[in-house]
């Protein structure tokens, strides 16, 4: 009874390091003010090791594929993920925090199986992989556009004025329509600059042929 006790309390310390470096992982997500923090990590990486203590030593010496049990992990943990998973409107949200929970499952399965060294590497590897891509430097940015649509009249070549003006190379959709004698253009461009309200009036002043401008990034 008491080789019994002393194994499981061997066990319950790979669950106990897979909360420090759930912990870890997730407090690094808290201080980037991401979806799932330190709570969301913490649990999964203990339930992962719990799954794989479970896995690996409650089936010893019966007819069974304990590996069977840890693999339903992955397939659990991708399921949670997904629903971290969103789009606002013309852009996906959570995916990396959903890689980052499917990792911390990892490093949780790698604590419950004994492998410590393993998890604490994994887990110093996913940290310092997040660090890293958060750097302000042009090599790790996502470079990101901004939608503006734009009515001009077109009497010449005023298109083509519209894209040296907003640095763009074509208009994402374009419609014409007619208003009296007038061809007037409706059009949506995609740029790599922000424009304040302020520049657009600006713009707008400078260029008597432009109708309206307005920015629709959320569209």
């Amino acid at each position: 009874m008491k080789e019994i006790i002393i194994n499981e309390l061997m066990h319950l310390i790979g669950v106990a390091v897979a909360v420090v470096l759930g912990f870890a992982i997730g407090f690094e997500r808290k201080l980037r003010y991401k979806e799932a923090g330190i709570r969301t990590h913490a649990i999964v990486c203990v339930g992962a090791a719990l799954i794989m203590v479970v896995s690996k030593y409650a089936f010893a010496g019966m007819d069974a594929d304990a590996s069977r049990v840890a693999a339903q992990i992955v397939s659990g943990v991708g399921f949670l993920g997904a629903g971290i998973i969103m789009l606002r409107g013309q852009k996906m949200h959570g995916l990396t925090t959903a890689a980052g929970i499917w990792a911390t499952a990892g490093v949780g399965m790698a604590a419950g199986a004994g492998l410590y060294v393993v998890a604490v590497g994994a887990t110093i590897l996913i940290i310092a992989v997040q660090c890293i891509c958060h750097i302000n430097c042009k090599l790790f940015s996502t470079k990101k556009f901004y939608r503006v649509r734009i009515a001009f009249k077109n009497v010449g070549d005023e298109s083509n004025k519209v894209k040296e003006l907003f640095e763009t190379e074509h208009f994402n959709s374009l419609s014409i329509a007619r208003d009296g004698d007038q061809t007037v253009y409706h059009a949506v461009l995609k740029t790599d600059k922000e424009y304040s309200s302020q520049t657009l009036n600006e713009i707008m002043e400078n260029n008597p042929f432009i109708i309206s401008v307005e920015r629709c990034d959320d569209e």
